[in-house]
């Protein structure tokens, strides 16, 4: 993935994991998906992903 920042790879994972339990792998994010984000911060990045393709998110402690 080279057109990808690493660090911001890295840090959008960090945020699948936290949000939805999984990474940009094993939500089948291909380079031309990651593109799409990469405009945005990491976490940003997450969160519309989830909200694009309905994904549920694990609770983190809430309540």
């Amino acid at each position: 993935m080279s057109a990808i920042d690493r660090n911001w790879l890295s840090g959008l994972d960090d945020a699948m994991k936290l949000f939805f339990a999984i990474d940009h792998d094993d939500a089948g994010m291909s380079e031309d998906v990651l593109l799409r984000y990469a405009d945005l911060p990491p976490r940003e990045a997450a969160l519309q992903f989830g909200e694009d393709y309905d994904l549920p998110r694990i609770h983190i402690g809430w309540g």
